[in-house]
């Protein structure tokens, strides 16, 4: 084949109408060949010639939708970190699209197995098998971006304005009754008619994708006959996954998304994506060799000892970000899906490993310092996962702005306050109020807080008041996967039940949780189905049940949940007092005794510094005062609102709030009551008789001045 020497950059394959330029980094390599691939499979290898590492070379004639790898060869070393076997058909790790599937056989791997063998115990990783790997490994496409994205624009929310609202492309589509059967699972479903209504009734402003850069299924959960759902084994950090295109895999992916993109912005809604930059598909030394491994080894890995992978993730290996070429990956890859793919943020999966210098976290690494920097990702929307499995790993309160933050905090003290009698009354006031104590020392506000009580990883909002116990049998590792420590309560039965009382206690119950997530000072999130009532039957940790286990079941969906929702997220949206653009004072702005923020306990009084410690707590009420909200409008006007008083009551027996009267109100109107019984007035200084289990919010009519 007739191969010009080309150039350097950028890196991956670039068509123009003549040819394409291919271009990949490798520092140790010593040869490097191109390998096109036709429709019957045939091979054709080209040699790329080196410039400072990047190897690179074009070919005349070769367009989009040409399916190709690399053969990268060099030192088989694996005690010193080399790891080069040119037997191995490499992805391009800026492919922007990946045809076929990783099929799992012994060539796949860097080493000889032992026939027969279905786990890696007392196999040799230091010797080389040089079996072909290419007939079971995906290829990489040639694809030109030439998508007519029109007045495209996005909907730009303020992280302060923002709900958002975790989804699985398969999980949310593949049941959906109104999406035609040829689409379901896919980027098409999503952005057809039915799902985008879904979204936009709900009142949502932001879609956060579970993954959707191209991944493969782990070889263990293969042997096991299962898959990876989730999607966090990245392959291709530049490809939409193939498996969620309805048009085809040799680019048409790419235009799937792109449109995908384009009808969410349309509708008003966000898209920011959840991206796994910590590790790497090719797993640990026992892995299979489908990419970083075998282009250069030394330089995209954490290794210990040479020949051993630092496993900060879990998952097997871990990618040295702060490696100048890795580093580079990561921010290219950014900037590419926000260039020219149009989504408007990331959610980092276990974001400390980006931030480790070293082996401890560091605010100030080059990862978050290059991306702080950056013009294009420092204005798009920045979500860390902020906890790993390495030392030092749990580091939720210390990104620096403009992160926000999954907050597990929020997470566990909800769920113990409504369901495990863990009333730190002190600890609630904080996850109401934004989490002050988390965020505002660092100069953040309560918009880095992202509140959370259920998402993708654990119990569903349903099963975390119908299940004690996990029930991960379906996942073959004798259900010890997932978490123990779950925060939940089955309110008296294990499972589903027709028991009217039990019933009442899980309604109630799952309606205050989301009321407390829902008008808290921060950013709320919803995970997908939680407000349709969405069961996994128990499963905490679905990450390789990709059936109707866990996906929604639309046919079943809680119509009452859902109006439920509906009417909370409008609340939300209706009235900025809800949506705090800076941390409460707990002092008045216009020179009265009403405060910007004042607790009161069920005697209508304020509540005393020791009211905060005492462990008999159930009931608490939040003031929140229009006249005082610490933000402007569009044009630099202050904003005024309603004033609200928030009841919680989490005892399970009936109890009597009364209400705060002058100076904080003259009357209220009722208008969320998460049990139905509470009518539609109520007036200070009398008793409210709330039912357990209680969450209602209260409008101030007429405050009395003073």
């Amino acid at each position: 084949m007739d191969t010009w020497p080309g150039r350097p950059f950028p890196l991956g394959a670039t068509a123009d109408d003549n040819g394409t330029n291919f271009a990949l980094f490798s520092e140790h390599a010593s040869a490097v060949d191109v390998c096109l691939f036709d429709d019957k499979g045939n091979e054709t290898r080209a040699p790329l010639t080196e410039t400072f590492h990047t190897w690179h070379g074009y070919l005349p004639g070769v367009g989009v939708g040409t399916r190709y790898g690399f053969r990268v060869d060099g030192d088989f070393d694996p005690a010193n970190g080399f790891r080069f076997n040119h037997n191995k058909l490499l992805v391009d790790p800026y492919a922007r699209a990946i045809d076929g599937a990783f099929i799992l056989n012994d060539a796949v791997f860097g080493y000889p197995r032992t026939p027969g063998s279905t786990d890696d115990a007392g196999e040799d990783d230091t010797a080389r098998d040089d079996r072909d790997s290419s007939a079971f490994v995906p290829k990489s496409v040639v694809v030109h971006d030439d998508f007519d994205w029109g007045s495209d624009r996005s909907p730009t929310f303020a992280w302060s304005d923002s709900i958002v609202y975790e989804l699985h492309v398969r999980g949310f589509t593949m049941q959906h009754p109104d999406i035609p059967p040829q689409l379901r699972g896919t980027y098409a479903g999503l952005a057809h008619p039915a799902a985008i209504e879904h979204l936009t009734k709900l009142g949502v402003t932001t879609v956060e994708l579970m993954p959707v850069h191209h991944f493969t299924s782990e070889p263990a959960l293969l042997r096991r006959g299962l898959s990876n759902y989730w999607g966090y084994n990245t392959l291709g950090f530049f490809a939409p996954h193939a498996g969620y295109s309805a048009s085809g895999s040799r680019g048409q992916q790419v235009t799937e998304f792109k449109q995908l993109v384009k009808t969410l912005h349309a509708a008003g809604l966000e898209l920011i994506l959840d991206v796994v930059y910590n590790h790497s598909a090719d797993g640990d030394e026992f892995g299979p060799t489908l990419g970083f491994r075998g282009i250069d080894n030394l330089s995209y890995y954490r290794l210990l000892n040479g020949r051993l992978y630092v496993n900060y993730t879990g998952c097997g290996n871990t990618l040295d970000v702060p490696n100048l070429h890795t580093l580079q990956l990561i921010t290219d890859s950014l900037r590419y899906w926000v260039t020219e793919m149009h989504v408007d943020g990331f959610r980092f999966d276990l974001a400390p490993i980006l931030g480790r210098a070293d082996d401890a976290f560091d605010a100030r690494s080059s990862f978050l310092g290059a991306v702080n920097q950056d013009p294009i990702l420092s204005q798009v929307k920045l979500i860390a996962e902020p906890w790993d499995v390495g030392p030092g790993g749990y580091q939720v309160g210390n990104f620096p702005p403009p992160w926000s933050e999954w907050n597990d905090r929020f997470r566990d003290t909800t769920r113990d306050f409504w369901l495990c009698g863990k009333t730190d009354a002190r600890e609630l006031g904080y996850r109401l109020s934004g989490s002050s104590d988390l965020f505002e020392s660092s100069g953040r506000r309560p918009y880095a807080s992202l509140n959370f009580v259920a998402c993708h990883d654990g119990f569903t909002l349903h099963d975390l008041v119908t299940y004690d116990n996990k029930a991960n049998d379906a996942n073959g590792e004798g259900n010890r996967d997932g978490s123990d420590d779950n925060h939940n309560w089955n309110c008296g039965h294990e499972g589903e039940t027709d028991d009217p009382t039990v019933t009442q206690i899980r309604a109630h119950a799952i309606r205050g949780i989301l009321g407390t997530l829902l008008l808290s000072a921060g950013v709320p999130m919803l995970g997908h189905g939680d407000e349709l009532g969405r069961t996994q039957r128990g499963n905490n940790n679905g990450y390789c049940q990709d059936n109707a286990l866990a996906w929604i079941d639309w046919a079943t969906a809680d119509e009452s949940l859902l109006a439920f929702t509906r009417d909370v997220i409008a609340l939300r949206r209706a009235h900025p007092v809800f949506r705090q653009n800076s941390f409460f004072t707990g002092t008045s702005l216009h020179g009265t005794d009403v405060k910007d923020l004042a607790w009161f306990s069920s005697d209508g009084v304020q509540m005393a510094a020791s009211d905060w410690y005492d462990l008999s707590t159930h009931s608490i009420a939040m003031y929140l005062s229009g006249n005082d909200i610490r933000q402007v409008g569009d044009h630099g006007e202050p904003v005024v609102d309603d004033s609200f008083l928030v009841v919680i009551h989490a005892g399970l027996e009936p109890s009597t709030f009364t209400l705060p009267g002058a100076p904080w109100a003259a009357s209220y109107e009722i208008v969320v009551d998460n049990t139905g019984t509470l009518g539609t007035t109520a007036q200070p200084g009398q008793p409210l008789d709330v039912p357990g289990l209680t969450f209602a919010v209260l409008r101030v009519v007429d405050v009395i001045p003073r």
